[in-house]
């Protein structure tokens, strides 16, 4: 219904009713509009969604909890290592008294004493068992005594006493009478035999290393050496 109001009109109750009444029809009809199926605004409604204040005191708190977090991390790092640093040393330790205690038992235990290996005995040089042999074996032994002889004045003694013969004995001379004979390669008697007898040779007079040997020495106390023997001494 459409209404001319010229000049000033005042409206009266039943113009204020009537206007009220058509403001609520449209408002109905606009609502039975909104909630009738079919129209697309009613298959998206809006819904007012009240924003999310965020403060200083929010972000400090944020900030908080990583670094809480960071700082457990690091503590927790720092513990393993030293409780693996802890459980290494111990470990040594045992395995250092180990090692002391099984020194300490080898060193206690009896040990059976080495025997020490006996001086190999010395080569003895092999001589000839005849003239030359016997005369070469008591050169050896006058050599280590500082006594002087020679081969050469030995054997001419020798031939002109025994004619190289150990056993010979004199049994006529005034040696032999006075119950004294003279023996052997040189023909020495038993008084001189032991008075000039040679260390390391036998005590027999009739054996030839030891007659040569003890008839030298007695030959150079009294002559010089046996090569100035020329006659019966």
């Amino acid at each position: 219904m459409r209404s001319t109001i010229t000049g000033t009109a005042r409206l009266t109750k039943t113009h204020k009713l009537s206007a009220a009444g058509l403001t609520a029809a449209a408002g109905a009809a606009a609502l039975a509009f909104a909630v009738t199926p079919g129209h697309a605004a009613a298959e998206t409604p809006s819904i007012a969604v009240k924003p999310v204040a965020w403060t200083t005191t929010d972000l400090g708190a944020h900030d908080n909890i990583g670094k809480q977090s960071d700082t457990a991390a690091a503590k927790a790092k720092v513990d393993a290592a030293a409780a693996k640093k802890k459980a290494d040393a111990a470990a040594k330790a045992k395995s250092d008294k180990a090692r002391a205690d099984q020194q300490a038992a080898s060193r206690s235990q009896a040990r059976t004493p080495v025997k020490p290996a006996a001086p190999a005995a010395p080569v003895k040089k092999a001589y000839a068992d005849n003239l030359d042999g016997w005369i070469k074996e008591s050169l050896d032994i006058l050599k280590s005594k500082n006594i002087p002889a020679t081969y050469d004045g030995i054997k001419r003694n020798v031939m002109r006493e025994s004619t190289g013969n150990p056993r010979a004995i004199n049994d006529w001379d005034i040696n032999a009478v006075n119950g004294v004979p003279s023996k052997g390669l040189l023909q020495i008697i038993d008084p001189t035999f032991k008075a000039y007898h040679v260390e390391g040779t036998s005590w027999d007079p009739y054996d030839p290393v030891a007659n040569i040997t003890a008839s030298c020495n007695y030959a150079a106390d009294k002559y010089g050496s046996m090569d100035n023997v020329n006659s019966a001494y």
